[in-house]
C-alpha cells in the first residue's frame, strides 16, 4: 500500500515539471516571433518609390514621372541624385518643387516629392528604353528602374457627368449643376467648355469652389476636375421645362451631358399709369384723383395683392382698391388713388409712394406732385399786398406835407 502512494506522487511531480517546461517553451517563442516582428519592421535606408514604373510614350512629346524619395529611420542626409541610361538626343530632367535639382534632403521618416521629365525626340525609334534613377546618400542608395515604351499614345478621350441633372425652381432662380470632367487619356489636356441653353438664359462656368468665371481648363492625364454651370434664365421665362447641354471637347474629341431645368413660374408686380408718366398736380386741401396700373409681367398669378402709400406729412392718400384677390401673368389692373395734399402745402413738388405686395413679391413706383395753392389764397393774397402799398401811400403823403 505505501509504495502505491509513493509511485502517484512521483508521477505527479513529473507531471507539474512538464506543465512548467511547455510554459517557458512558449514563452521563449513568443519572444522570438517579437523579436523578429520588431527586427522586420525597423528596416531603414532610402527609398525611392513611383506609382508607374513603366509608361508608353509617343515619339516627340514630353512625360513627366512622378517620384517620392523616402528616408526610413535615417538621419537627415543630402542625398545626391542622378540618372543613367538616358539614350542619346534623348533629355531627363529632376525636378522639386518645380524647378531641376541634383541633390535632395528629406527628414527621418519623411518623404521628398520629386519629378523626372523625360523629352523625347521626335525621331525615336519604337521600343523600350531602361533609366535608372540613383539616389546616393552618405549611408544608404536607392535604384528605381524605368521603362520608357515608345509608341502610339492612347487617343484623347474625355467623360463628363452630372450630380444633379435636372432642377427646379421660378425664373428667378439661379441654377447651379455640378459637373465632373474627366481626363481618360495618358497626356495632360486644356479642355474647353460649352453650353447650349434657351435663348435668354445665361450659362457660365466656374470651378468647383471658386467664382471665377472660365471658358477652359487645363486638366492632367487620368485627372479630374470639379465644375460648376450657373444658368440664370430670363425674369419673365414662362413656366415649363427647358433643356441644358453641357459639353467638353479637346483635340476632336467631345463629351457631352444633358440636363432639365424645369421653371415654375412666378409673379413680377409693376406699377405705372397709361402714358407711363409718374407725375401730377394736386390743390392744396382738395383730393386730386391719380390714375395708376398694376400689371403682373411674371408667369405665374400673384395672389392677395395688396396696395399701400407713403404720402408726405400730414397727406392723405385714398385706394381703391386695397386689395386684388388674383392678378393672372399680362393682366393689367386699374387703380385709383385719391391724394388730398395737406391745407398747409406750400406751393411746390412732392414726393409719394406707392405700393403693392403679393407674399414675397413686391413693387413701388414714386410719383412727383406739383401742388397749387387756391385762388382764394392768391387774391387775398394780392388784397393784402394792395392794402399795404395804400397804406404806403397815405402815410407818405400825410407824413410829406409835414
Amino acid at each position: 500500500m505505501k509504495t502505491t502512494i509513493i509511485q502517484t506522487s512521483g508521477l505527479r511531480t513529473l507531471a507539474v515539471r512538464a506543465v512548467r517546461y511547455a510554459i517557458i517553451l512558449a514563452n521563449l517563442a513568443a519572444l522570438t516571433l517579437t523579436a523578429n516582428a520588431a527586427e522586420s519592421k525597423s528596416i531603414a535606408g532610402l527609398w525611392l518609390t513611383t506609382d508607374f514604373p513603366a509608361m508608353a510614350v509617343r515619339a516627340g512629346e514630353t512625360t513627366t514621372v512622378k517620384i517620392k524619395l523616402q528616408n526610413a529611420d535615417l538621419p537627415p542626409q543630402r542625398v545626391a541624385l542622378a540618372v543613367s541610361g538616358i539614350p542619346q538626343g534623348w533629355k531627363a530632367t529632376i525636378l522639386g518643387g518645380g524647378v531641376p535639382v541634383t541633390a535632395a534632403m528629406p527628414a527621418t521618416n519623411e518623404s521628398v516629392a520629386l519629378q523626372l521629365r523625360i523629352e523625347v525626340p521626335a525621331g525615336a525609334q519604337k521600343g523600350s528604353q531602361h533609366l535608372v534613377l540613383s539616389a546616393k546618400g552618405n549611408e544608404a542608395t536607392a535604384d528605381l528602374p524605368l521603362d520608357i515604351i515608345i509608341g502610339q499614345s492612347l487617343p484623347a478621350r474625355l467623360s463628363l457627368k452630372s450630380k444633379l441633372p435636372s432642377q427646379r425652381g421660378s425664373a428667378r432662380t439661379s441654377f447651379e449643376y455640378p459637373i465632373t470632367v474627366q481626363n481618360e487619356s495618358d497626356k495632360d489636356a486644356l479642355v474647353k467648355l460649352a453650353a447650349q441653353a434657351p435663348q435668354g438664359f445665361q450659362a457660365t462656368f466656374t470651378e468647383g469652389f471658386g467664382s471665377q468665371e472660365i471658358s477652359s481648363i487645363p486638366i492632367e492625364a487620368g485627372q479630374s476636375k470639379e465644375l460648376k454651370v450657373k444658368v440664370q434664365p430670363p425674369d419673365a421665362t414662362p413656366a415649363g421645362d427647358y433643356p441644358l447641354t453641357v459639353s467638353a471637347s479637346v483635340e476632336g474629341t467631345q463629351a457631352v451631358a444633358q440636363m432639365a431645368i424645369q421653371i415654375t413660374g412666378a409673379p413680377k408686380l409693376r406699377i405705372t399709369t397709361e402714358d407711363g408718366r409718374l407725375s401730377g398736380e394736386a390743390e392744396a386741401g382738395k383730393p386730386t384723383p391719380l390714375n395708376v396700373i398694376i400689371e403682373n409681367t411674371g408667369s405665374a398669378p400673384a395672389a392677395g395683392v395688396t396696395l399701400s402709400s407713403s404720402p408726405p406729412g400730414d397727406w392723405k392718400i385714398d385706394i381703391e382698391p386695397r386689395l386684388i384677390p388674383v392678378l393672372a401673368p399680362g393682366q393689367k389692373l386699374p387703380v385709383q388713388a385719391i391724394v388730398t395734399p395737406s391745407t398747409k402745402a406750400i406751393a411746390g413738388d412732392y414726393m409719394a409712394t406707392l405700393r403693392a405686395n403679393s407674399g414675397s413679391e413686391s413693387a413701388s413706383a414714386e410719383f412727383r406732385l406739383s401742388v397749387t395753392t387756391s385762388t382764394l389764397w392768391g387774391m387775398a393774397g394780392i388784397l393784402v399786398i394792395i392794402i399795404a402799398l395804400l397804406l404806403s401811400v397815405g402815410a407818405v403823403a400825410r407824413f410829406g406835407r409835414r
